[in-house]
């Protein structure tokens, strides 16, 4: 028995990593808390464990009295003198008890738990040691098992747990594959996994670059940004420290073998490879790639970005569900607002502007009656209900509000229309009455009578805004 607990110990340490010397305290604590529930809790025991003998010892101190009342804190003067001939009234007497073996079931279970607690608050701390600088990496392993959606993988000295929300979607792993994920966090103190990974964040597409493209770990290819859909789609930005460094290039591969490398990892996840510039209106033309742009209006104040494409690049600049554009603003950190050619011409012309003050018609609406011939609040206003009904969006009481509402924005106009001109016929009055004093004035009153605006002039004869800029 004496050589089996020091072996025990030995082992333990030795497998899992322990401190010899936590494992012994654990064990003391275990035995003084069952002998505590044995012999009562008001008891001064103490537990040291033999290195020689290899055995765990227990001892008890008691008060010396005259005659003991209290047989936990107390013995009598006379019990006292068999165990220690010299002991006096007032000293404080140790005395040996039974063997951890003799403590009996309840009192050997309570230490059993204890040595567990302890064991694994030291298992903790190994782990958390063993990982802490490894967080940040990506990890290999097997998956265990499956709990409530959430995986269980094998690291080989512990477990980790890949959550459900940092699993990539479209493939399932099963029990036993050899899988590799981000080591996005560890824990210190954690009653489940002290360590998470995941498949979905952007490190992970970037550690997998690092460890396929030789460029990107020597610094001569950098990574300036990443934006993911996981298991769908993704951008990747980069430059090249080097001139005749091509950083497209040396992602990619010969024949694509490295990004291919990386697809696989993801689960064919598609990859755009795209070259960072510090110009923002540079950079949007290869970040909404394959799509091709015709024009970009940049506003750095509202760090935002108008991007004109031709009409057959509309959809493929956009993506599916809007991914491609998205992805594109995410690398960037710009707000991006595609539009094709054909709308951008249509924003340009004033009908088209009236079109869109009226309530319910946003530019897809407009875009539809400019394609019908309904090019201003006037000749909508003009519109039958059949005309507008062809358009799939307009049924016959939506055509009726519509035409109501460019009605009423008419009325508005020309009511304005109507008080410019009186204020402008006003003008021209009490300049015709006024004495013509000098020359100048005279032919000044002369081009006031007239009202007749000049080339570049609007009819209230100031310059016309396009010229004008």
């Amino acid at each position: 028995m004496v050589s089996d607990l020091k072996r025990i110990i030995d082992q333990i340490s030795r497998d899992r990593g322990f401190d010899r010397r936590l494992l012994i305290e654990a064990i003391e604590e275990a035995v003084a808390s069952a002998a505590r529930k044995k012999y009562g809790s008001r008891r001064d025991i103490e537990v040291h464990y033999n290195e020689e003998l290899g055995e765990v010892e227990v001892f008890q101190f008691r008060s010396v009295v005259e005659e003991a009342e209290d047989d936990q804190t107390e013995i009598s003067f006379e019990a006292a003198k068999l165990l220690d001939p010299e002991v006096q009234i007032g000293d404080e007497l140790g005395e040996k008890m039974e063997n951890i073996t003799e403590l009996g079931r309840i009192a050997a279970q309570s230490a059993k738990q204890v040595i567990i607690h302890r064991m694994k608050d030291a298992e903790r701390d190994v782990i958390y040691d063993m990982f802490k600088d490894r967080q940040g990496e990506v990890v290999s392993g097997i998956v265990q098992r499956f709990e409530r959606g959430n995986m269980i993988i094998n690291l080989g000295r512990t477990d980790a747990i890949l959550p459900k929300e940092h699993q990539i979607p479209k493939r399932s792993f099963k029990q036993g594959d050899r899988i590799r994920a981000y080591l996005l966090e560890v824990r210190q103190n954690s009653r489940d996994s002290q360590l998470i990974l995941s498949r979905t964040a952007d490190e992970f597409l970037v550690k997998l670059f690092q460890m396929e493209v030789p460029e990107i770990a020597e610094g001569i290819v950098k990574i300036m940004g990443v934006s993911r859909e996981p298991g769908f789609r993704a951008k990747i930005a980069v430059s090249s420290t080097e001139s005749d460094v091509d950083p497209v290039g040396a992602c990619v591969g010969m024949k694509g073998s490295r990004v291919q490398n990386v697809v696989q990892e993801l689960q064919g996840e598609r990859i755009d490879i795209v070259t960072w510039s510090p110009d923002p209106a540079k950079y949007v033309y290869n970040a909404l790639a394959p799509a091709h742009v015709s024009m970009v209006m940049v506003d750095e104040d509202a760090n935002s970005l108008l991007v004109v494409v031709p009409n057959d690049q509309l959809s493929l600049a956009i993506g599916r569900q809007g991914q491609n554009v998205r992805l594109a603003s995410r690398l960037m950190g710009w707000r991006i607002d595609v539009k094709s050619e054909q709308r951008w011409a249509n924003l340009e012309d004033e009908g088209y502007q009236g079109l869109l003050q009226i309530p319910g018609i946003d530019e897809n609406l407009g875009d539809q009656l400019f394609a019908k011939g309904i090019k201003s609040v006037v000749d909508l206003t003009r519109s039958s209900v059949d005309d507008l009904t062809i358009i799939r969006s307009i049924d016959e009481d939506y055509a009726d509000q519509l035409i109501e509402a460019a009605k009423l924005q008419a009325g508005e106009e020309a009511l304005a229309a109507a008080e410019q001109a009186a204020a402008e016929k006003e003008a021209a009055a009490a300049s015709a009455t006024e004495p013509a004093s000098e020359p100048e004035s005279a032919e000044a009153e002369g081009e006031s009578a007239s009202q007749t605006p000049t080339a570049g002039e609007d009819e209230a004869g100031q310059p016309d805004e396009t010229e004008a800029q």
